[in-house]
């Protein structure tokens, strides 16, 4: 078991319209992820921010150099997810908006496969072609799966870092038309939240690490807007209906009995439209369950 933890921000807000969640790892690490933890007795070192350009200085040149500025931060996010894992830590990286997980999954791929839960009320499964927003935030997984933009699919090494059977999506509540197509034709297993209505949080999570069960090492991407709203509110794309708080600690928690979390995205946090920083400490809790936090 890693007992050494690395946090890595990434204030990215650059894959989408809304400013605030470039605020994201402040708030996270305010509510005291760290010493959280700590308190589990995990060794925690934090390397501070990866630096990110500007928004608006950036918009104010055109759009051209906004997704230049994302493929260079890609760059670096995948140097030092690849870095931490060489290292023998376990990364945690705190967005910033989703597409920080071009970077953050590719670098902790590198050398080995890794199995990836994508916990989140969107599919983030568009591309240029079909995207009815054209928000580089609601592609990274397609990226990640070698459809899109080369560039970005080429993030630190050539093509797909991903294998549709070595992904899970879970909570996924809102797709857009031709999203749902794609996906479904994609090979990922999607559970909705239908599917976690129907058969509970218990047997989705577990079907899911089955499905997994190939892999020895797992990464966890948490977009806090697969929470429902009433538990998570500071978020830019909120949507009704999301797990409840129970069903979100139990889903880290199976996750953590399975002993084979490697990494961790914490994405789309946005203070601004949070309540007390209610969403980032939901967060930390969320991640100390995930971490091997018991309850007795």
């Amino acid at each position: 078991m890693h007992m050494n933890v690395r946090i890595i921000g990434i204030p990215l807000d650059l894959g989408q319209a809304l400013r605030g969640v470039n605020m994201g790892p402040s708030a996270v690490r305010y509510a005291g992820l760290a010493d959280r933890l700590r308190q589990i007795g995990y060794r925690v070192t934090d390397n501070g921010n990866i630096d990110i350009p500007i928004r608006e200085t950036l918009i104010e040149t055109g759009e051209k150099n906004v997704l230049s500025a994302i493929i260079e931060a890609s760059e670096r996010i995948y140097a030092a997810a690849r870095v931490a894992v060489e290292e023998g830590s376990l990364p945690i990286f705190l967005g910033g908006d989703h597409s920080i997980a071009i970077g953050s999954i590719g670098g902790v791929t590198h050398n080995e496969t890794c199995g990836v839960i994508w916990i989140d009320a969107h599919g983030d499964y568009n591309d240029p072609e079909i995207s009815e927003s054209g928000n580089i935030h609601g592609m990274p997984l397609s990226i990640l799966m070698g459809k899109g933009c080369t560039e970005l699919i080429n993030t630190g090494r050539p093509g797909a870092k991903l294998t549709p059977e070595n992904v899970v999506l879970i909570g996924v509540r809102d797709l857009d038309i031709k999203e749902r197509k794609v996906l479904r034709e994609s090979g990922i297993k999607v559970y909705t939240m239908r599917d976690i209505d129907e058969q509970g949080m218990n047997k989705v999570i577990k079907s899911a690490l089955e499905r997994l069960s190939l892999v020895d090492r797992i990464h966890v991407s948490l977009d806090v807007d697969g929470i429902d709203p009433r538990f998570a509110p500071g978020v830019g794309t909120p949507v009704p209906g999301g797990l409840t708080y129970r069903e979100a600690h139990l889903l880290m928690e199976t996750i953590a009995d399975s002993k084979k979390l490697s990494s961790m995205d914490i994405v789309e946090i946005n203070p601004m439209l949070d309540r007390n920083n209610e969403t980032a400490r939901l967060a930390i809790e969320l991640t100390a369950s995930l971490f091997g936090k018991h309850i007795i």
